[in-house]
């Protein structure tokens, strides 16, 4: 996650959407940035909302600009896939050598997922909060040069990052009936996604009522 306090800017940290490159170029510029540990660093809603928000609003002032980028569903699936084919991932839980893409997602589907399957969902990660917490505008990573434009805007800045991190690139064959289950039981990232627009508007998904 980075804040930019005088640009009342927080961008932030979508697993697998390319985050360690985007750090790695705007870092001179951020007045805070959370690397470590990782539930800080992929602070999703939810958390920003709880544990942040109040400071930053305190401190910076209300009116915050909060910016994430998302990957296509099917692609972002394939990147943690690759992510944990490393070896240094080898004859650990989490590791998925061994098995295919469509193995993998097979097991993501499931109620109760195998730790290498459990990778949560980006519609839940920016899933607006009862609050109103949101975030202001979302980025395709499919279209990098769209977030460029406005972070080069907001920030008056140029910005040309690297890739860091990436996986290998792969044939990632994905059986139809796979994708069908997968675009029904995750239809809300495949919406959410399809939403987005070049200048970073969406469409929300509908706040969660409360229980009870």
């Amino acid at each position: 996650m980075l804040v930019f306090s005088k640009h009342k800017l927080v961008f932030l940290s979508v697993p697998k959407t390319g985050t360690t490159a985007w750090q790695a170029a705007l870092a001179p510029h951020a007045s805070m940035i959370v690397t470590d540990p990782p539930e800080l660093k992929h602070a999703p809603i939810f958390r920003y909302n709880r544990f942040f928000r109040p400071a930053l609003e305190k401190f910076i002032g209300p009116d915050l600009h909060v910016i994430a980028v998302m990957r296509d569903p099917i692609d972002w699936l394939g990147s943690w896939y690759r992510y944990r084919q490393r070896p240094f991932l080898e004859g650990k839980p989490t590791s998925t050598a061994g098995i295919s893409f469509d193995d993998f997602v097979q097991d993501y589907l499931q109620g109760k997922q195998p730790r290498r399957a459990n990778v949560g969902s980006q519609s839940k990660f920016l899933e607006p909060q009862r609050n109103g917490t949101a975030a202001t505008h979302l980025f395709r990573y499919e279209d990098q040069p769209a977030l460029e434009r406005y972070l080069e805007g907001r920030l008056g800045i140029a910005i040309k990052p690297e890739r860091l991190n990436a996986s290998a690139p792969a044939e990632l064959p994905l059986d139809g009936q796979t994708q069908a289950r997968l675009r029904r039981k995750y239809a809300p990232d495949f919406r959410l996604h399809a939403s987005i627009g070049s200048d970073g508007q969406y469409t929300p998904e509908p706040v969660p009522s409360p229980i009870g």
